[in-house]
């Protein structure tokens, strides 16, 4: 045990010490911090104002009037700080008491940031149809504001055409829904002010279909507005509320931690090993310890390299979730599973790696071996959707057994939102170790004849043939 640890502590030592190691720990965190931080400023420098006019034609000749009204800056405002109240309402109880405590004005800041500065738009009325005598050309260039039927005095961008239809007032005889209108934009134009086109031509056009059945506009609102309930995730261990883009994201950030820390720790498996075996420094280790021992200590220096990395980034997830006070919607529990899982199959892929390593003389050669062990290992990752879909499902319950995808599986099923039950998680586990002690046990015989085989690199059947012969 104690030459096991000492090549393990060497391992764990010539990797983190170096230059490469740091920079690429650090690296994430930093593009992370640099995404916070400048992502803002570059949104503000690109969300300018937006001018412009909006021709419209209304042969109803009511919509018109409302419209104006439904496109001025404080009804554009007025509507976005309705949406934001909703929004915050289904958040959780403590992301709502921190939006709701910053105040109206961080609110309105927040607000402008992701949907712009509020468009300054005016109508211009226009008494007939432009379409009737203009190719699509001509309606492409009069939309860049150089026909007549759209050219006013001044600089203003023409920037929206919209032909309110005949029957969207009162039905067509004959009919019974009401009709629409047509909506004409630039190719540059941004999809957020299309968006406030869209919301203020419909009020509009139903304020005006409301005054027209003689009815009150806020008892109509009144009694189509229903609120919309808040969710509430109901498990064995209890209720906790429900965040729909928190859940669908919590299982793919815990496999994809999982399987970015077992490639990390396998990768540097095979590189050290390919390494040390064509520049003979293997040659002098086995001078001193046993094969096993020396896998041994490898596997093991390199698990804690990968800890490492893990464990910076589980840290890392949480400050985040602290900081936007979300941390009480995750079950702590599941960073101990994880844990326990990345052993499992670090230990089961690392000792396939390794084994790889001692079986080849350089890189490119390891590239073709390794290949059905990353393939493997990438099979959760596209089967996740459909896992974390459906945790509990025929197919998910069968996967979450059979090595070595099980431990992705099952960490897919616990971050789900219906959470396998106790006994199959540990039945995985169970399964993990014996895979883990098979895998050693073949990996030890295959690293045993390869560290001193030059020449020609085998193909996967040696690879099983050396396992069972040595």
């Amino acid at each position: 045990m104690r030459r096991i640890g000492l090549i393990a502590v060497r391992e764990f030592l010539g990797t983190v010490m170096t230059r490469g190691f740091v920079v690429g720990l650090l690296l994430m965190p930093a593009l992370i911090a640099l995404t916070f931080v400048v992502g803002p400023r570059i949104m503000r420098q690109r969300t300018l104002p937006v001018n412009g006019q909006v021709a419209v034609v209304d042969p109803t000749g009511v919509v018109l009037p409302a419209l104006r009204n439904t496109i001025a800056p404080e009804a554009i405002a007025a509507r976005r700080d309705e949406a934001a109240r909703r929004a915050i309402a289904q958040m959780p109880d403590e992301v709502r008491d921190v939006a709701s405590g910053a105040g109206p004005a961080a609110t309105g800041a927040a607000i402008e940031r992701v949907t712009g500065p509020v468009p300054q738009l005016e109508i211009v009325e226009r008494a007939a149809d432009p379409r009737a005598a203009a190719s699509d050309a001509d309606l492409a260039a009069a939309l860049a504001g150089h026909k007549a039927w759209l050219t006013t005095p001044g600089s203003v961008r023409h920037i929206a055409l919209v032909v309110v239809h005949p029957d969207a007032v009162a039905r067509a005889p004959g009919r019974d829904d009401f009709g629409g209108y047509d909506l004409y934009v630039p190719p540059s134009l941004d999809d957020r002010v299309e968006a406030v086109i869209f919301e203020s031509v419909r009020d509009a056009i139903v304020d005006a279909r409301v005054r027209a059945a003689d009815l009150d506009r806020r008892r109509v609102d009144a009694i189509v507005r229903v609120p919309r309930a808040r969710s509430v995730t109901v498990t064995r261990s209890g209720q906790r509320p429900t965040v729909g883009g928190f859940n669908r994201a919590l299982p793919f950030v815990f496999v994809g931690l999982l399987l970015f820390a077992v490639l990390m720790g396998g990768q540097g498996l095979v590189t050290s090993t390919v390494e040390e075996k064509s520049s003979r420094v293997m040659e002098v280790l086995l001078s001193a310890v046993s094969p096993f021992e020396l896998l041994a200590g490898k596997l093991l220096g390199q698990m804690g390299v990968s800890l490492v990395v893990l464990t910076v980034y589980i840290g890392i997830g949480l400050m985040l979730l602290v900081s936007f006070t979300l941390v009480g919607l995750l079950d702590l529990t599941l960073v101990f599973y994880l844990l326990a899982f990345f052993v499992i199959t670090y230990l089961t892929i690392g000792a396939a790696m390794v084994a790889v390593g001692a079986a080849v003389n350089e890189m490119r050669e390891a590239q073709q071996l390794m290949m059905p062990i990353i393939l493997a290992m990438m099979i959760p990752w596209m089967l996740a959707p459909a896992i974390a879909g459906e945790p509990n499902s025929t197919f998910s319950t069968a996967i979450s057994f059979i090595p070595p995808v099980h431990t992705f599986a099952m960490l897919l099923r616990l971050t789900s939102t219906a959470p396998p039950p106790a006994w199959q998680v540990w039945l995985t586990m169970a399964i993990g170790v014996a895979a883990v002690v098979a895998t050693i046990w073949c990996a030890a015989k295959i690293f045993k004849v390869g560290l001193l085989m030059h020449g020609k690199p085998p193909d996967l059947a040696t690879l099983v043939r050396w396992s069972r012969s040595a």
